[in-house]
């Protein structure tokens, strides 16, 4: 297992365990990373990724990253809960062997209306600052409803800006790294395309390669 900056090309998202078997159905559509789940807290582990889960995902020739689930619609962000789950999803990467050095993304979508640019801000940065401390870098998902501005995304300590489907403003500056795409399936399998570019200062995330 090594950890190296992304290469550019198609991969997917998705929110479901993969087998081995289903991986390589993935590599045989012409797919080469796949970006799973990690959870918030320990009471909601069901689904996410595993140890053995990495091991199939990097055995069948796939790369990997991973992005923490976001809160349900609407949410209240603050500098407590950014602390609080930075911590988590640093902790639950290095349980399951999710090595250091590799991206894990902070999902920033569909925030409360009447939450304050500070507290979208304090949020941000603790958990930026907890998940770094810890070995990892830390990127960020910026969906719909992210209560920052263009240039106050740039201004927040990320380096790896991944785009949703449905973001409606770019990145200051920097721009993004990853491109999602609208929901597919494949065999039965829910997922988001993605695809991966470098920037506009020329960075890509860090994924995990099997060599």
């Amino acid at each position: 297992m090594i950890v190296k900056p992304a290469t550019i090309g198609s991969g997917f998202e998705v929110n479901q365990q993969l087998t081995g078997a289903q991986c390589s159905e993935f590599v045989a559509a012409g797919y080469i990373f796949c970006i799973r789940y990690i959870p918030r807290t320990a009471a909601l582990v069901k689904g996410n990724l595993t140890s053995e889960e990495i091991a199939d995902i990097l055995g069948s020739g796939l790369a990997l990253a991973t992005v923490q689930h976001v809160s349900p619609d609407n949410w209240m962000p603050n500098a407590e809960l950014g602390k609080s789950y930075g911590e988590y999803a640093a902790e639950y990467a290095e349980q399951i062997g999710y090595p250091k050095g590799a991206t894990i993304f902070l999902d920033l979508e569909m925030v409360s209306p009447s939450a304050t640019v500070q507290d979208i801000e304090d949020y941000c940065h603790l958990w930026f600052g907890h998940v770094g401390s810890c070995g990892y870098v830390p990127g960020l998902y910026v969906g719909w409803q992210t209560g920052l501005s263009s240039q106050q995304l740039y201004d927040l300590p990320y380096k790896n800006y991944w785009k949703g489907y449905n973001a409606d403003i770019p990145v200051a500056v920097r721009g993004y790294q990853l491109l999602q795409a609208p929901q597919k399936s494949l065999n039965g399998i829910i997922f988001d395309p993605n695809e991966v570019q470098k920037d506009e200062l020329g960075d890509l995330p860090m994924f995990v390669f099997s060599s």
